[in-house]
């Protein structure tokens, strides 16, 4: 009977995927509400878990998927890939008030160039902390402390090494994670508890993924004003690094 099941779930992997991270939720909102009251929230600790069962996954099948290397969880590659987040990145717009939007005005479009300049020379001066001298790779690690997805586009674009790139990607991931646990821990010392607020706090933070599980870890929602610039965001990095940034850099060094 076991085996029936396990073959069963296996076979309709995507539906076990949805399964296993409901269950996972459920576990990670029982603990923020019995061991924290309700201090640390659910999501972040749901976040937590995943990151620590990838890290298993990894570790006990040597593979590069995580915990989707097991057969009976390959569903979590899929519910985790770039076609479902877009996906859900894209729904939660269409919960949007235009008229909210529009109340960002000016404000929202600032906070968007001052969140990507930002975070590059935060990263560009990391970079340098560690030891790299050449523009190209300066530029390329500090487009990745804007996001995973700049990081690569600017690498690809300036001709960088393969290993300046994953590490790259490596630095937007860790802001990623740092902002999807952080943001309902600073969200009430900072007001971040309405649309217009929201806003401004993707279009600094940047992170498509990490500000949509953020906010959606403080208040559901605040998610499409959050995700809303945080995309801008990520098509204003794209632009940026590679050009104008880069040029900054290069005059520098």
């Amino acid at each position: 009977m076991i085996e029936s099941l396990y073959a069963v779930l296996e076979k309709n992997a995507l539906i076990t995927a949805f399964l296993f991270v409901g269950v996972l939720v459920w576990f990670s909102y029982e603990i923020s509400a019995r061991l924290t009251r309700g201090q640390l929230h659910g999501s972040a600790i749901a976040i937590t878990l995943g990151l620590v069962l990838a890290y298993f996954g990894g570790q006990v099948k040597g593979g590069t998927q995580g915990i989707a290397d097991f057969s009976l969880l390959a569903g979590v590659g899929v519910m985790g890939g770039a076609m479902f987040r877009d996906f859900a990145i894209v729904a939660t717009a269409f919960g949007a008030d235009l008229s909210a939007l529009r109340q960002a005005g000016v404000v929202g479009a600032i906070s968007v160039v001052v969140g990507v300049v930002l975070s590059f020379t935060v990263g560009a001066i990391v970079a340098v902390s560690f030891g790299y001298t050449d523009p190209v790779s300066i530029s390329t690690i500090g487009a990745g402390a804007a996001t995973y997805i700049v990081g690569p586009v600017t690498g690809t674009a300036l001709g960088a090494d393969s290993g300046v790139i994953a590490l790259s990607v490596a630095a937007g991931l860790t802001k990623s994670v740092l902002v999807m646990v952080g943001t309902p821990l600073i969200a009430p010392r900072i007001g971040l508890n309405n649309p217009h607020a929201a806003l401004i706090y993707g279009g600094l933070m940047g992170t498509t993924s990490g500000v949509a599980g953020g906010l959606a870890a403080t208040d559901p929602k605040l998610v499409p004003y959050g995700a809303m610039t945080a995309t801008f965001y990520t098509g204003v990095g794209c632009l940026l690094a590679p050009s104008v940034l880069y040029l900054l850099v290069r005059a520098i060094f």
